[in-house]
């Protein structure tokens, strides 16, 4: 099989005469089937070839290629053929995938981040006191640059720094209070936006002119990065200071699950967002001040956002750096909008483990036959729940799962559990914080299927 992605090249591939051999293959209209494509010459062979392409069945960006030809022939001398035929039909396609293709079918613009904008971005801070609000994800992809360096070297004046949950480089427990510090590569100050306060004071924002937001979001309303952008903007406003943000790609890009309700609001829950809000940042932060969520009147954040290029809704991303300690990579990514509800029950997500949302169980048996142990794993997490006990449960590593919201684990889990709610919800309170509602929970509790519960829902959703 030959191994190519499709979308790169159109819909039909077109290869010039090589050793007196062209072809056209339209790919959509390949199947698992057998199409056939007759060349009517071959190098070393005068006769009519027989070209079949098939979609190999297992994976759906490649091909299975084998050759016959249409005249009767000795076998023996069609073998040799077949055998130069087949060598060439492989090199051939190998050259129009390397080259060819690229010559005949315009490639798709590679993205290009806010924050790789530079000279817009140097153009908004020149002369200015600048801000940022940032860590280990605000990196310049193709330079593999940090946004402070970077900005740093372009002669921009960076005062200072705001550090998120997790801290300035990433590593900090979930929940772990940061403290202020020095960057010790540039000296600038790292003020903590998790630690004593989450919103900064009038105080840490004194002599700044315009504060820049650069953090990579997982599209998922608990996740904190969104809930310390509206703490900034919300202070930005009400101290006249210029809030920018650098557009980044949503990798969760779907809407779904229940909106948070009043009198669930919390650090997992600043704004009215369904669980997966569908937005990238720079989008949510229009929404925020458009839709008056600050406590100031709305639309008064002096808001700009650098937009990305060459990326829509519906485009695939994947994380170059991982985005907090527990997500390491795009399964885990992919899967945790579903798994973090788990947080408030006796259901370990595999934090402790390198694999955290990625695999689920408890000290019990009844709940699977996978097994891991929780231990305390710097850079990960140092106090796993059911730490040194050996769980049982799932594996998800290679679950086949193209992402969205599902409450196929949890309902299962809840069964398992033998439908006990005071066993598996040990924290209700922050179950509910989660979900942004109690409804969910006592949906659960009162045996609703997974369709009944999604059906709730939809009027929020629809609004």
């Amino acid at each position: 099989g030959i191994t190519f992605r499709p979308h790169q090249f159109g819909p039909q591939i077109t290869v010039a005469n090589i050793f007196r051999i062209s072809m056209a293959i339209d790919i959509g209209s390949i199947t698992t089937e057998n199409t056939d494509i007759v060349q009517h010459s071959c190098l070393f062979y005068k006769g009519k070839v027989k070209i079949h392409l098939r979609m190999h069945p297992g994976y759906s960006q490649s091909f299975i290629c084998h050759t016959s030809t249409m005249n009767n022939q000795n076998p023996v001398r069609l073998r040799t053929y077949r055998r130069t035929v087949i060598r060439y039909a492989f090199w051939l396609l190998s050259l129009f995938l390397m080259s060819e293709i690229q010559a005949v079918t315009p490639q798709k613009a590679p993205l290009k981040l806010g924050a790789e904008r530079m000279d817009v971005v140097t153009r908004l801070l020149k002369d200015k006191q600048v801000g940022l609000v940032v860590n280990q994800t605000s990196i310049l992809e193709k330079q593999q640059k940090h946004l402070l360096d970077a900005l740093l070297e372009e002669g921009i004046n960076i005062k200072k720094v705001f550090a998120p949950e997790h801290g300035f480089r990433g590593t900090a427990d979930a929940g772990a209070e940061i403290k202020d510090s020095r960057d010790v590569k540039t000296g600038v100050p790292i003020i903590s936006l998790y630690g004593k306060n989450k919103k900064p004071t009038a105080e840490q924002l004194a002599g700044l002119d315009v504060v820049v937001f650069d953090i990579q979001d997982v599209g998922v309303r608990f996740y904190t990065y969104i809930s310390t952008m509206h703490y900034v903007m919300e202070a930005c406003a009400e101290n006249d200071v210029e809030f920018i943000v650098l557009d980044r790609p949503n990798p969760n890009d779907f809407v779904d699950g229940p909106v948070r309700q009043k009198g669930f609001e919390s650090f997992v829950g600043v704004d009215p967002l369904p669980i997966l809000h569908g937005l990238t940042v720079g989008e949510l932060a229009w929404m925020i001040n458009k839709e008056g969520w600050l406590k100031s009147t709305p639309d008064t954040c002096k808001l700009h956002i650098v937009k990305m290029e060459n990326w829509r809704h519906g485009d695939p991303y994947w994380l170059p750096v991982k985005p907090s300690p527990n997500l390491p990579n795009d399964q885990s990514i992919r899967l945790y909008p579903s798994l973090c509800f788990f947080e408030g029950t006796n259901i370990s997500v595999g934090r402790g483990t390198y694999y955290p949302f990625q695999i689920l169980g408890a000290p019990d048996a009844r709940y699977g036959d996978f097994t891991f142990t929780p231990t305390s794993l710097p850079g990960f997490d140092t106090k796993p729940l059911h730490k040194d006990k050996e769980c049982y449960g799932t594996d998800l590593r290679e679950y086949p799962f193209t992402g969205g919201l599902t409450l196929k684990f949890l309902l299962d889990f809840y069964n398992k559990a033998g439908n006990d709610q005071a066993f598996f919800f040990t924290r209700p309170q922050w179950f509910d914080l989660l979900a942004g509602t109690k409804e969910l929970r006592f949906q659960i509790v009162r045996g609703l299927k997974e369709d009944e519960i999604r059906a709730s829902w939809q009027p929020a959703l629809n609004k």
